[in-house]
């Protein structure tokens, strides 16, 4: 009871001060807001990850109700109509080379014009040198006047009026002084620019200013989020590196902007975000492959140190990206606690775990609507429990849905699995119609349990 009482008072103490940040006005010389900075460093970000809960946390603000800070448009406009997608990033002055109009290149080169229609990028040049700004708004507005006139660009400028104190900051994790500087400004800067994108767009993805993006990725990113309709998620990874790819609902970047904020200079930025993430119980990373961005900048934003991180999961062309028109699973082999059969079907790092299979038993995929398939791949096993792999097996392909939408009535088998995986293409003219279901079929019996790692499916575009 005393432990179950402490904890309780320690997550009313954060939920108070999160609670003073909504209501009030960020400025440096709020002494009420420093002292509440000063009871949450005390009680520390591990005891706040321990304590704090979901429903505590999405519920101590109306999304709508933003930090109240007027910003300078340097060039465009909001959109007049909610888009499906913003993309944001910060700039600041480098010492060393300079990406932005590189990375916006890239934005607008590998976008379609229909997906540019439901996107908009919003650029935060935050550095408080105004002759830079303007030098660097000058040759936006030469390079992409299409794009601003067609509110597909929007730049814009928190004054630093609005920033806390960058002065006497704590020195986590023996950073210099300077070092702490910049990452504290850094985590003001995001946390800046996601509550100004708040309401522009149902998700968000952060990148940064020195990025080069895949073909198509609007449009991968939205398949993936068809894929995802039926898991929760906080936070979706297309790139393992900084912050780079990182896609969030919008309704979520009015608390993530304060707990930035509240936190501004204990940590970087994307720790901080991998701590947001578990505060709303997403325990998982969940990162895609292929990676949809890569880092192309050869020196850091702090004091122009060599920055040549690649992520080798980048493609700029990812034809490999799969399809998995929506669906339901079906199987009768019993999930291993949440390792439920859909998260083989999400093309993430989750999985299906299911105990060990007999002879006879299925995983069905069920289609919501027929679907003309071009090439099946599936993968069993994995590289922690490398033995959970299918050790014999077959693919059918299904037409003649039941009633029930538990299965179809038909099947023809296209193939046998071989040490654990199958990949098949050419499977347009299989099946007289197109297929309702792919089922997989153990053959024999198996002492070892089953791991399907991922199930990949590309169809052929409706007409």
């Amino acid at each position: 009871m005393r432990c179950f009482l402490r904890r309780s008072l320690i997550a009313a103490t954060f939920l108070l001060v999160f609670m003073f940040i909504t209501l009030a006005i960020w400025t440096p010389k709020d002494l009420e807001m420093e002292e509440a900075q000063h009871w949450a460093e005390d009680i520390g970000l591990q005891q706040l990850q321990a304590d704090w809960n979901l429903h505590s946390l999405r519920n101590l603000t109306n999304a709508t109700n933003v930090l109240s800070i007027s910003y300078h448009y340097f060039a465009g406009i909001p959109p007049f109509k909610k888009k499906f997608l913003t993309v944001g990033l910060c700039s600041v002055k480098r010492k060393k080379g300079n990406y932005l109009l590189e990375t916006l290149r890239s934005i607008f080169e590998q976008s379609t014009r229909e997906e540019l229609n439901e996107m908009v990028v919003v650029v935060h040049l935050a550095d408080p040198d105004q002759e830079w700004n303007a030098q660097v708004v000058a040759n936006i507005a030469k390079g992409f006047p299409h794009e601003i006139l067609l509110g597909h660009l929007l730049v814009i400028h928190a004054p630093h009026e609005y920033y806390p104190s960058l002065e006497g900051l704590k020195q986590n994790f023996n950073d210099a002084k300077d070092r702490v500087k910049f990452r504290s400004k850094q985590n003001v800067d995001y946390a800046y620019l996601m509550n100004f994108a708040a309401n522009l767009s149902t998700y968000y993805l952060m990148i940064e200013d020195d990025v080069r993006c895949a073909k198509n990725f609007f449009s991968l990113i939205r398949r993936v989020l068809e894929s995802q309709k039926r898991s929760y998620w906080v936070t979706l990874e297309f790139s393992k590196l900084g912050y780079i790819g990182k896609l969030y609902h919008s309704s979520d970047l009015p608390q993530l902007s304060r707990f930035l904020l509240l936190f501004y200079q204990e940590m970087p930025c994307d720790w901080l975000l991998g701590h947001f993430r578990l505060l709303l119980t997403q325990k998982e990373v969940i990162r895609f492959k292929p990676s949809l961005f890569q880092h192309i900048g050869l020196y850091s934003s702090f004091q122009g140190t060599a920055n040549k991180l690649k992520d080798e999961d980048f493609e700029e062309n990812p034809n490999m990206f799969p399809d998995n028109p929506p669906a339901d699973m079906i199987t009768d082999i019993a999930s291993f606690e949440n390792y439920l059969p859909y998260k083989a079907y999400t093309n993430s790092e989750e999985y299906f775990w299911g105990k060990a299979p007999s002879a006879g038993n299925s995983f069905t995929i069920v289609f919501k609507q027929p679907a003309c398939i071009l090439h099946i791949q599936i993968q069993t096993g994995s590289e922690k429990h490398h033995e959970d792999y299918l050790r014999s097996g077959l693919v059918e392909l299904g037409t003649q849905k039941k009633t029930d939408g538990k299965g179809c009535n038909m099947y023809t088998s296209i193939g046998l699995f071989e040490k654990g995986n199958f990949d098949r293409q050419g499977l347009e003219n299989i099946a007289a119609s197109a297929p309702e279901c792919i089922r997989i079929v153990v053959t024999r019996d198996q002492t070892e349990w089953l791991v399907i790692r991922s199930i990949r499916i590309w169809t052929k575009p409706s007409p």
